[in-house]
């Protein structure tokens, strides 16, 4: 079977060869129907989900028509350890901007997690397209859509693939040049960086744009990672580390500025430098890559890069409807993000 877009769907048939086994012995390892060893189920399930089969006759059924139907995979969610990460409405807005949009255009939208797991409805990859937020480098789920001939664009790059060009620039590098922009007309002169450690487009185009303007301004490049999934202790893990190292023998001085890009690193970070007994923003200015109920409640609130998800879950829809059309010219809009000044950049 092939999809309207000209590439093969992955069949029963594909899993036994993949498993070196019966189609048989496919069909009642996963239906939990006959008799089949343990370790021949194993090694079929997981045939089927290398390959990206989905047994559900709902969903085969329905694949040689359209559901009007899109799907959203939201990958940083799938690597932290909750669907909803404390103080961080960024990826709830985003979802609900583009189920509506999606609405608007005579679509429904499905939000799973990785398809490239078990715990996913079949139904899940018979849906007419797919949007990816923030991919991670050669990202399996794109794989595994593309293996299956579903159309698919995303937010942000896959960093190892070159040759996938169907993304919404997400703005990072721009967002670097306004934050660094802001910060020197505030005073700054040493601006560290602190990102995360998910090996996304927003992590890694933040940091090669950092170490670009670090060379055309001869400031020696800051720069800290932390894991995403730390919260606001992560943020200050990284206080910490910086006033070591700042306290060292022949130490540098702490940077009087910082880029964090996850909002509740920064709240972190902010809240143990104060502690330090450091005054924000007199002896240091903060701004957060991404606005959180934790930058806008801390004190003082902390000036955040608004995301825009609303601006860009509906430049994704409408992307993806544009290429189910059967439009491969139109170019993905770049998104422009705000800058949201607050009192923790508010020096004279």
């Amino acid at each position: 079977m092939t999809t309207a877009h000209g590439r093969r769907r992955v069949t029963i048939h594909d899993v036994a060869r993949h498993a070196g086994v019966s189609i048989t012995t496919v069909s009642h390892a996963l239906n939990g129907k006959g008799i089949v060893a343990e370790t021949t189920r194993a090694r079929v399930v997981e045939s089927a989900t290398t390959l990206g089969y989905s047994p559900d006759v709902i969903a085969r059924g329905l694949r040689k028509q359209s559901l009007r139907l899109l799907g959203l995979v939201i990958r940083p969610l799938d690597t932290l350890d909750s669907y909803q990460p404390a103080g961080v409405d960024y990826f709830v807005r985003f979802a609900g901007a583009a189920a509506v949009e999606a609405l608007d255009r005579g679509f429904g939208l499905m939000l799973v997690r990785d398809p490239t797991t078990s715990n996913v409805p079949g139904i899940a990859l018979a849906v007419d397209g797919f949007i990816i937020s923030d991919p991670v480098a050669s990202d399996p789920v794109i794989e595994l859509l593309n293996r299956n001939g579903i159309p698919l664009v995303t937010v942000g790059r896959d960093i190892e693939r070159a040759d996938f060009t169907d993304w919404v620039e997400p703005g990072s590098s721009s967002d670097l040049h306004a934050v660094t922009e802001h910060l020197l007309d505030r005073g700054a002169r040493r601006v560290a960086l602190v990102t995360g450690t998910d090996a996304n487009a927003w992590n890694f185009d933040t940091e090669l744009a950092y170490r670009e303007w670090t060379a055309a301004t001869a400031q020696e490049p800051i720069i800290y990672r932390q894991n995403e999934r730390s919260g606001e202790d992560g943020g200050r893990e990284v206080a910490e580390a910086m006033l070591a190292a700042a306290s060292a023998p022949g130490g540098e001085p702490l940077p009087d500025a910082i880029y964090c890009l996850t909002g509740r690193h920064a709240a972190g970070l902010q809240s143990r430098l104060q502690e330090a007994g450091l005054a924000v923003p007199r002896d240091v200015m903060i701004v957060a890559g991404s606005d959180s109920e934790q930058t806008r409640n801390s004190t003082p609130p902390i000036t955040s890069v608004d995301l825009t998800p609303e601006v860009t879950a509906a430049a994704a829809v409408e992307f993806l409807l544009l290429r189910l059309s059967g439009d491969t010219e139109s170019v993905a809009p770049l998104i422009e993000n705000v800058l949201r000044l607050r009192e923790s950049t508010n020096r004279p």
